[in-house]
């Protein structure tokens, strides 16, 4: 059993695709994995690029930054978009 977040735990978005372009497969659809971490962010995202993914967004803060928001994208190589982010709590 996981442990929920600071953040109540598990969420779900469905917002129209940041490029202003059609919604297609890869396009508008992402998975975003939490990380408890800057650094497993950062060594996701390596891994990934290792590996063969493809870059849509180098690990870095995101946003406002008392949001505390830090994220890399990449696709894998089937063309699907992930984020990986850490996000430190609020307070």
């Amino acid at each position: 059993m996981t442990k929920p977040s600071a953040f109540g735990g598990r969420g779900f978005c469905i917002t129209k695709p940041h490029d202003g372009k059609t919604a297609t497969s890869g396009n508008g659809t992402m998975i975003a994995l939490t990380a408890p971490s800057h650094d497993i962010v950062d060594k996701v995202y390596a891994k990934a690029m290792e590996l063969g993914g493809q870059d849509e967004g180098a690990p870095g803060p995101r946003g406002a930054p008392e949001m505390g928001f830090y994220a890399g994208y990449f696709r894998d190589l089937d063309g699907n978009k992930l984020n990986v982010f850490h996000m430190k709590a609020p307070g």
